[in-house]
């Protein structure tokens, strides 16, 4: 059965400094132990620390870092709670959020030990292949990166507009603008723009030859 852990059910924790109040964990033959007096509380700081929202995503979690820590076919201490450390500070703020930092700090390590590989590559064919490795996993832990930032911000790509002309008899509109289908078309630097189009005899001339352009572009 799955005890469900309140977040934010300890007011204090949301303005804690991460680093100095979570508690640190400590490896043992059988199991990860959370070194804090009191084990409940020391689960539901950890859990806030690491996105987890009950005790089996928790546990889930520490296990599988440490997992990612073994050094030599052995779960190294150290190690892990420096990946711990690294996900306190990216401070996950849901499940998904979680999952996907305990991937980047794992492809982060396995990224350095690549490169440790080839700083102690003796011959071509092997810098070759530590190489390409390497590159994988820098292209890889750099799309993490970018999903969580897209995750953060609900899918949204922000535009800049950085430079901005208005014709002669043209309206300027100031202040944030959402489009979600856009055309220009552009004839001699003339901007036609949706709502943006000069009155009378001119205006018919460029409404043609704005119809005209996006047949061809059609």
């Amino acid at each position: 059965m799955t005890t469900a852990l309140t977040r934010n059910s300890t007011p204090p924790v949301a303005s804690y400094d991460r680093s100095r109040h979570s508690p640190r964990i400590k490896l043992t033959r059988r199991r990860i132990v959370i070194q804090h007096p009191d084990s409940q509380a020391g689960e539901r700081l950890m859990a806030e620390s690491l996105g987890a929202v009950d005790r089996d995503a928790l546990h889930g979690i520490l296990k599988q870092l440490m997992k990612a820590s073994v050094i030599l076919q052995k779960p190294d201490e150290a190690n892990l709670a420096f990946m711990i450390s690294m996900m306190k500070s990216i401070a996950p703020r849901d499940s998904l959020e979680a999952m996907l930092t305990a991937q980047m700090i794992s492809v982060h390590v396995a990224t350095m030990r690549s490169a440790c590989r080839l700083a102690f590559a003796e011959d071509i064919a092997q810098q070759e292949g530590i190489t390409r490795a390497l590159t994988r996993l820098a292209r890889t832990f750099a799309a993490q990166m970018e999903a969580l930032n897209r995750h953060r911000g609900n899918g949204e790509r922000p535009i800049t507009v950085q430079n901005l002309s208005v014709q002669d008899g043209g309206k300027a509109i100031v202040g944030n603008v959402a489009q979600h289908a856009h055309l220009t078309v552009a004839d001699m630097g003339t901007s036609i723009d949706a709502g943006l189009v000069p009155s009378g005899e001119a205006g018919e001339r460029e409404r043609e030859r704005a119809e005209v352009m996006q047949g061809g572009i059609a």
